[in-house]
């Protein structure tokens, strides 16, 4: 390879690299944003429009949390997660006992989520180290019971700066918490269409 080349490919992969980190600040913040919002926790099933359907603004659950903010990206993960499962539904969990795909409920399910992530994102290790969980990451957690639940790493440290929060709805809301490590860790992923 000539000297040009090389430097034509370097500067490619650092534009690339660039865009992809931006993309994921651009994430966190999106994440940050939804805590501003007043947002009972609802678990209820609602019929809403497909694609980019959303249950009312001032209901939801912790994967509405991630939907939201890849929305205000511009990935509508409703849509997504509804054509990979509609192409691929026998790899898809069957907790539900769906014998079809539902627009209005398969992406707000944290198990369809994680198949989604780890079929098309990054899947990223799961540790007890605080450094490996960086904005932009998708964590995913059992609470016990067959519960689970999940949230975004966003760009913002806990109290003693050891580890960067989380925007999730646990019952709270859309809220930024220090709860990394507060539960079990099943899914560490990077998502970016």
């Amino acid at each position: 390879m000539n000297k040009f080349t090389i430097s034509l490919l370097l500067s490619f992969v650092s534009f690339t690299l660039f865009a992809q980190e931006d993309f994921y600040k651009q994430l966190s913040e999106s994440a940050l944003t939804l805590t501003k919002q007043n947002v009972t926790y609802d678990p209820s099933y609602f019929s809403i429009t497909y694609p980019n359907g959303d249950i009312p603004s001032d209901k939801g659950v912790c994967t509405d949390v991630v939907i939201r903010a890849y929305r205000k990206l511009g990935i509508d993960l409703q849509k997504e997660v509804h054509e990979d499962m509609k192409a691929n539904f026998g790899i898809y969990p069957k907790n539900w006992g769906l014998s079809k795909t539902d627009t209005n409920i398969d992406h707000r399910r944290v198990p369809n989520l994680m198949t989604f992530f780890s079929r098309f994102g990054k899947v990223k290790s799961i540790s007890n180290k605080a450094g490996d969980y960086i904005p932009g990451d998708i964590v995913c957690w059992s609470l016990g019971g067959g519960l689970t639940h999940i949230g975004l790493v966003v760009d913002k440290k806990s109290k003693d700066q050891k580890r960067y929060m989380i925007v999730h709805n646990i019952g709270g809301g859309q809220v930024l918490a220090d709860c990394l490590f507060d539960y079990k860790i099943i899914g560490h992923y990077k998502y970016q269409k």
